[in-house]
């Protein structure tokens, strides 16, 4: 039997232990910290009250920005793929 890896993470004051592979452990403390700054972004902001609330907006946040980093990432993939589709047609031809 595989021995648990487990990590301590602190976020908005509350601590959490979360099993992981030994080696995806600095992405996770990693993960937790830009959790924890982005929470405690929201609730400074004093407009969201409950750690519940907060997390739920720090979540939406969070997957709002990544999936802005996926689409400008999947443009230029677009772009390349119109333009080879073009080379293509032309050396076809």
């Amino acid at each position: 039997m595989r021995h648990q890896h487990t990590v301590q993470v602190r976020i908005l004051d509350r601590d959490y232990t979360v099993a992981c592979p030994p080696e995806a452990e600095d992405g996770l403390r990693a993960a937790a910290r830009h959790l924890h700054d982005k929470m405690t972004e929201i609730r400074h902001s004093g407009k969201v009250l409950g750690v519940e609330r907060v997390a739920v907006m720090a979540a939406l946040n969070l997957i709002h920005e990544l999936r802005q980093e996926l689409q400008a990432q999947q443009l230029p993939e677009a772009t390349l793929d119109r333009l080879l589709s073009k080379l293509d047609n032309a050396l076809e031809t």
